[in-house]
């Protein structure tokens, strides 16, 4: 190895070093066991509906025997990347989403409140996530939760609950986002399946008809429906979006197309497939299926 290599290697090493030390220096004074009075523990989230989704172990895990208060914080901004599309007018949660979430949020054991931060009291606020000296984009979210506070949960098991809606026991329900997709990857073969339905917002829906013209469109209203549709499905395909952390929180059977340069949804337990490659997709839904 010649000197400039050495050097290179020494002083990127280096720099590496120290941005992890001055990410671990932000959090050095977190307060892991916070001294909580009366019954109710509070945690604070702005992050994006998804993220809320692989947050909750870690919130049950802290919570023992208390019951949780879930405020969250509205109208903080986005950064995403200009090519991919947001519908969150580039906010993470907004009014929009309290409403929408708080219905599956609040029919949890042990959740009690839902609504937004104002000046109520934090135990615990779960952005500092956003803070740890991890390449979060390639990390199980769910884990890092547990990870920051110390906590322990089995993510094997179910952290959702909703009723299944036995309309869609023999569908199979599909979710694409517009963000995550997988380049190569092509849904048609599925038209030979003629129980196919569309879970998601409009547009994503009619993309998806380029490829399934005979697919059906579901729309939900709240994310308690969508969550009983995903878990009465007879099976849930999706990417990288709200709808899946959906079907892994619920551990239905589900399968996956995992985005290459983000592959931050692992999924875990029971009834769980993933796909990279046209050829896999194909193979596991064959296998499933038939």
């Amino acid at each position: 190895m010649n000197f400039i290599k050495r050097t290179y290697l020494k002083y990127s090493t280096k720099g590496k070093h120290n941005h992890v030390l001055n990410q671990i220096a932000k959090i050095q004074g977190l307060q892991l066991s916070p001294s909580i009075a009366g019954n109710e523990i509070h945690f604070k989230h702005s992050g994006l509906i998804g993220d809320l989704i692989y947050a909750i172990p870690a919130m049950l895990a802290l919570a023992k025997d208390k019951n949780i208060c879930l405020h969250l914080n509205l109208n903080k901004k986005a950064i995403y990347n200009p090519s991919m599309r947001h519908h969150n007018n580039d906010t993470m949660l907004n009014e929009g989403s309290l409403t929408f979430l708080a219905s599956l949020i609040l029919a949890q054991p042990k959740f009690v409140v839902c609504d937004m931060l104002t000046n109520q009291p934090v135990d615990y606020d779960l952005d500092t996530l956003r803070e740890l000296p991890f390449i979060l984009n390639t990390h199980n979210i769910a884990r890092l939760n547990l990870l920051c506070f110390g906590a322990s949960f089995n993510l094997s098991k179910a952290w959702l609950i909703a009723p299944p809606d036995l309309t869609f026991a023999n569908e199979i329900v599909i979710a694409r986002s517009f963000r995550y997709r997988m380049p190569g990857i092509d849904y048609s073969f599925l038209q030979q399946y003629k129980q196919l339905t569309f879970v998601g917002l409009p547009d994503e829906y009619e993309d998806m008809k380029l490829c399934l013209p005979n697919i059906k469109y579901k729309a939900t209203s709240s994310a308690l429906e969508l969550a009983s549709i995903i878990s009465g499905a007879r099976l849930f395909i999706a990417n990288q979006s709200f709808p899946f952390a959906l079907a892994e929180a619920l551990k239905v059977p589900r399968l996956l197309e995992i985005y290459y340069d983000r592959p931050d949804v692992i999924v875990i337990g029971d009834n769980a497939y993933e796909f990279y490659l046209q050829a896999q997709f194909e193979k596991i839904i064959k296998e499933i299926l038939n």
